[in-house]
């Protein structure tokens, strides 16, 4: 921590850590200073030159983001120096730089996708002159191709570069920079190429005058006529704060909310650009299969049917749980079943072997800002870049900000960061802790180790046993302490972490996933009811008898005896558990589709049908119901089974970032992103 400095904002006296910036300390003395290039989360570029402040005393105006506390001296009698923000010369420096800022700025504010929320418009209000001494032809900029997400029109580019320093500094991939000087400078993709990393929207919303907007969005809706909803992203497991912006019935852009525990101020491509795949292939009305065909029909109808079916042999039956559903949802469903008599429940699609052995066992323990505090990771079956951007840009700010180490068990790829491949399977997990030097000497030397293990790892026939490896080599290593629990599961399924703690796998005698497949394939469970569960296959179901509740016309509606219509996450208020154990609420932005309704209050319904009517009438109670498991001992050796671990490589279990679940599938955005990325795949070999 730098030592405290006094300085005199404004005719104000403060005190503020010497690193600060001139543009820190006026804002903590209260002054509003105006700024294009400079954000916080941004290396200082020092290009708009709109932060300039008065240094009483010093020859010219100073840019505030460039300068800090430290650089300046007291005054003469060791007063404090004096700062000014409000001066006549401040202001007439300031109109001046907008002026230039706009010599060359069309004037097309009324087809400016960014307009009202454009901050050039703002502070050309605030701080311009109101006139313009300049009469020759404004300069034009040719259009880039930056790919299906991001719009260009370069001409009203101002060369602030925040676009260029997130993409090199955050996403971690060159593909932006500025050529040219002067007159001629111009912001550009190397080579004309498409933007491709899965961070690239987020200069959407960096670009401060509608150079870079969103393709998908253009012309669709103005800020002002946009209904807007906090609510929590379910594209992956980080639980993202968003911003659901919806006009009558449909929901029109996502945007990113600021929580610098979770996401900070960045979303995924996925989660900013999925929200036209809430419109298409919709489940808007119930259906039962008919002489072989699915055919539209009432609730009631639909409802009886399926009782009758859950009526049989509770052995026979059974029920999945998929990646995206909320977690009011899945406790009906869990209590229904429990009702019934039915344990043969499973809210793990992919077979992950997680649960059963304390909540720290499948938890991103460390926190996902915890990963800001790491001096050196281990990475086992994960690739971060797919299955959780968020998390993979905090891995890199580790490395990038504070020296971290990485290390990656697994098949190689392209993280954003160096890091030490050390294996590609289990025989590098098990000799991983008996190594000398290399990336297994620096993590023993860790203050902070951490180890993030993935699906890659965990959903294989052998995953109980690479868990119970993985744990012992956590408390080999000192990476589980009473100071520090750097033992991370990174999930991929919102769902997930909600379903493990309330208990949404197979009870005693019980089947899991595998085993209902198998059971069904073999006549053994005649029914399965399917809670947005898409994510398996479903030609191993057999002749079972399927119930599918859902949005999406996906595969598991494709296979479905019966349909119930659901309500997609911005349909409805519901809670997720992120892979960290953060309990967030997601809040309805639009009402569902036709006669869908939302997924807690049909199974509700489903239960009045059965005769076993569920004790709650409201989504309060169903609430109440929930609880967080108690945290007790937790001993990283006894996770998982003991036994042996097979040799093969661990494997992403995403294979297309784009596509991972039926609302990415109903997109054409990311239908046309999986394109431009398989392309880019094909050429690159």
């Amino acid at each position: 921590m730098s030592e405290l400095r006094k300085v005199n904002v404004d005719g104000k006296e403060i005190e503020v850590p010497g690193h600060y910036t001139l543009m820190q300390a006026c804002e903590e003395a209260g002054a509003e200073i105006p700024r294009f290039c400079y954000h916080e989360r941004l290396s200082v570029a020092g290009n708009c030159r709109m932060c300039l402040v008065e240094w009483v005393g010093a020859p010219k105006p100073m840019a505030s983001c460039a300068m800090s506390v430290n650089d300046l001296r007291p005054n003469r009698d060791g007063t404090p120096a004096n700062i000014r923000t409000n001066s006549a010369v401040v202001k007439k420096a300031r109109e001046g730089v907008m002026e230039f800022l706009l010599i060359n700025h069309p004037l097309d504010c009324p087809i400016c996708d960014q307009g009202g929320e454009c901050d050039l418009q703002d502070q050309a209000m605030a701080y311009g002159r109101g006139q313009t001494r300049f009469d020759e032809d404004k300069r034009a900029v040719e259009e880039k191709n930056m790919g299906p997400l991001v719009k260009t029109n370069m001409t009203r580019c101002i060369q602030c570069t925040r676009c260029v320093r997130f993409i090199s500094e955050v996403a971690g991939v060159e593909e932006l920079g500025l050529v040219n000087r002067g007159e001629n400078a111009e912001i550009t993709t190397y080579l004309q190429a498409n933007l491709k990393s899965e961070l690239s929207g987020n200069v959407i919303d960096l670009c401060p005058v509608g150079a870079l907007t969103s393709r998908p969005y253009a012309f669709n809706a103005r800020p002002w006529e946009l209904r807007k909803t906090e609510s929590i992203d379910v594209m992956d497991a980080v639980g993202s704060n968003i911003r659901v912006d919806a006009r009558g019935a449909a929901v029109m852009r996502i945007l990113p909310r600021l929580n610098d525990d979770v996401n900070e101020e960045w979303i995924s491509d996925k989660t900013r650009f999925v929200w036209d795949g809430l419109q298409r292939q919709r489940l808007d009305t119930p259906y039962v299969r008919k002489n072989g065909k699915l055919a539209p029909t009432s609730w009631g109808e639909a409802l009886g049917v399926v009782a009758e079916r859950l009526k049989g042999d509770p052995e026979r039956i059974a029920a999945i749980a998929g990646d995206l559903c909320d977690m009011e949802s899945m406790k009906a469903l869990k209590d229904l079943m429990g009702s019934l008599g039915v344990t043969s429940i499973d809210c793990r699609q992919d077979g992950a072997a997680l649960g059963g052995q304390g909540r720290e066992g499948y938890l991103f323990n460390s926190g996902i800002a915890g990963i800001d505090e790491a001096d050196a990771i281990l990475l086992i079956g994960t690739n971060p870049r797919l299955e959780a951007p968020i998390i993979n840009a905090r891995i890199r700010g580790a490395w990038l900000n504070n020296g971290a180490e990485i290390g990656l068990i697994g098949a190689p790829a392209d993280l954003t960061y160096p890091y030490a491949h050390i294996g590609d399977g289990a025989a590098a997990l098990e000799g991983f802790a008996a190594k000398r030097g290399g990336f297994t000497a620096l993590f023993k030397k860790a203050k902070k180790p951490m180890i993030i293990i993935g699906m890659g790892a965990l959903a294989r026939p052998d995953g109980a046993q690479i868990l119970r490896k993985t744990g012992q080599l956590a408390a080999r290593l000192n990476v589980v302490r009473d100071d520090w629990n750097g033992f991370n599961v990174l999930h991929s399924a919102a769902a997930r972490v909600g379903g493990l703690d309330m208990g949404f796998v197979p009870g005693e005698s019980g089947r899991d996933v595998a085993s209902i497949l198998d059971g069904a394939g073999k006549g053994e469970v005649d029914t399965v009811y399917l809670l947005g569960a898409d994510e398996i296959d479903m030609s191993a179901l057999g002749d079972a008898f399927v119930i599918y509740q859902g949005s999406h016309g996906d595969a598991g509606a494709h296979r479905a005896d019966v349909i119930l219509p659901g309500a997609a996450y911005t349909e409805k208020d519901a809670l997720y558990t992120n892979t960290e154990g953060r309990v967030q609420a997601g809040f309805r932005a639009v009402f569902p589709k036709g006669k869908a309704r939302e997924d807690w209050s049909i199974v509700r319904a489903l239960s009045d049908v059965l005769g076993r009517t569920l004790p709650y009438d409201d989504l309060a109670a169903v609430r109440a119901t929930l609880e967080t498991p108690a945290v007790s001992a937790f001993d990283p050796a006894k996770l998982g089974k003991a036994g042996k671990i097979r040799a093969g490589a661990f494997v992403s279990m995403i294979d297309d970032f784009y596509l991972t679940n039926p609302i990415a599938r109903a997109s054409a955005v990311m239908a046309q992103c999986a394109a431009n990325a398989s392309g880019l795949a094909e050429a690159a070999e």
